[in-house]
């Protein structure tokens, strides 16, 4: 009766312990998770690539992975919320050995994260600016634009749209 007893208790302790949810279960971390999918890409009338998202770390990081079309190009981000600025960020680093960095949050139902000034080939200031939008289709526009003083004159990189890939 007692092994019976020590198994039970065992058992509800591990259940319990294992329902309890993440600590990143909480709405602000939730935030970016129209963008997790399995998804097509295209810009204008042309597939720009592919892009696998997914949740890692009991949903706490997205981690992107994108391929171009061709290939040839290949990067992969990780995307959080942290409580402590109350801010999303994004690492972003590809095989071109390129990276950014972004930080924002939710702007009404989009995305919208920034980069700090960084220098473009010509070492002259560029800043960064990524919107994803959800559509009502299930849809996700992605709008990358760049200025050369991070508050006018925003020029438009990429416009694509994410189109979920059926399995």
């Amino acid at each position: 009766m007692i092994r019976f007893t020590i198994i039970l208790v065992v058992l509800c302790w591990t259940i319990t312990a294992y329902s309890q949810s993440s600590p990143c279960s909480a709405e602000p971390y939730r935030q970016f998770d129209f963008w997790v999918g399995n998804w097509e890409t295209t810009a204008g009338d042309k597939i720009a690539g592919t892009n696998n998202i997914i949740l890692l770390q009991d949903g706490c990081v997205i981690q992107e992975n994108w391929t171009s079309a061709a290939g040839k190009y290949t990067g992969t981000s990780y995307n959080f919320y942290d409580p402590q600025d109350r801010q999303w960020h994004q690492s972003w680093i590809d095989n071109q050995g390129q990276s950014l960095r972004l930080t924002g949050g939710l702007e009404g139902k989009s995305m919208v994260l920034f980069s700090g000034e960084m220098k473009n080939a010509s070492k002259e200031p560029v800043y960064h600016r990524i919107t994803w939008t959800p559509n009502e289709d299930g849809s996700v526009r992605q709008h990358w634009e760049s200025s050369a003083d991070g508050t006018n004159d925003w020029k438009t990189l990429f416009d694509g749209l994410y189109k979920k890939k059926s399995d």
